[in-house]
């Protein structure tokens, strides 16, 4: 292993220090994992991390899971592990948490970094896999450190605790994008839960019924036995009383009583017209008979 905090005076460095100062350098690498080490920094600490992260892939990738990609994002307030499609922040590595950096000589691919987890205390060592540039990653995060030393010294430490709020903020805002997404989740569950009860407890038919009350056109339908109730009309007055059956049959539709030629007297008729009545009256009597 190798050590990238190197400060010579005749250190060339890769990047420029406003893309460092003012933006970030990003990289795209395999992440092996992070495990928890007893010591902040030393060769043989980062190498046990290594093989122990190491051994832990070998068994993932027989199970036919794939190593993670990573966006690393390095500046001068840190090192960013973001998913590199939705730029989600997995980790937010201040630089002032990170205690070592170092790529691996046996293993050109291999580079790691210790940092001190802002929330447990504890030191974890992140390992990670990129095939040309682990050593210039290293270098990288070395450059980012001398950036932040020497305006540690030009400000006189000021600058080290704006750098500390800042990263505190930002820290602030991802915890709350991260609970912000949960409560999105909850809430599209709780959504598509609604949407299937109602679904489950709808009746078959999707019309409204309508009221028995009325019919179609909106009025009562006609029952023999509602005399007994009465329903205003729409100008609020009451209708007119329906007949009983009774009397129905002795009145027809204008309420007069049905006319029958046969009952009625011998005078109201003239003589001719009285005696055909009277023949059609034999007639229907002998049909009776013969019946």
């Amino acid at each position: 292993m190798n050590r990238a905090f190197s400060r010579k005076k005749d250190k060339t460095w890769m990047h420029t220090p406003e893309a460092l100062s003012k933006h970030y350098i990003p990289y795209n690498a395999k992440f092996l994992g992070s495990t928890e080490v007893e010591q902040p920094k030393g060769t043989e600490v980062v190498r046990d991390a290594v093989r122990k992260l190491k051994f832990a892939r070998h068994i993932k990738k027989s199970e036919g899971q794939k190593i993670p990609k990573v966006e690393l994002q390095i500046s001068i307030y840190g090192v960013k592990i973001l998913e590199p499609k939705t730029k989600e922040v997995q980790h937010n590595c201040q630089l002032h948490r990170i205690s070592f950096c170092a790529d691996d000589k046996t293993d050109k691919r291999i580079f790691t970094f210790i940092c001190k987890d802002s929330e447990s205390n504890k030191h974890l060592c992140y390992v990670f896999d990129s095939e040309k540039c682990a050593e210039e990653i290293t270098l990288t995060i070395g450059q980012a450190f001398d950036l932040a030393y020497r305006k540690f010294l030009e400000s006189g430490g000021k600058d080290v605790e704006k750098r500390k709020q800042i990263a505190g903020l930002q820290k602030r805002i991802q915890d709350l994008e991260t609970e912000n997404m949960e409560l999105k989740n909850k809430v599209q569950d709780l959504e598509s839960q609604l949407r299937t009860t109602q679904v489950s407890t709808s009746p078959a038919g999707t019309g409204t019924p309508k009221s028995p009350s009325t019919d179609i056109f909106d009025m009562v339908p006609f029952s023999p036995v509602s005399h007994a109730t009465s329903t205003p009309t729409r100008n609020g007055t009451q209708p007119p009383p329906v007949p009983s059956r009774a009397t129905e049959i002795k009145r027809d539709l204008f309420g007069a009583e049905p006319f029958d030629p046969f009952t009625c007297g011998a005078g109201d008729f003239p003589p001719d017209i009285q005696s055909k009545l009277e023949e059609m009256q034999r007639q229907r009597w002998r049909g009776s008979k013969w019946d």
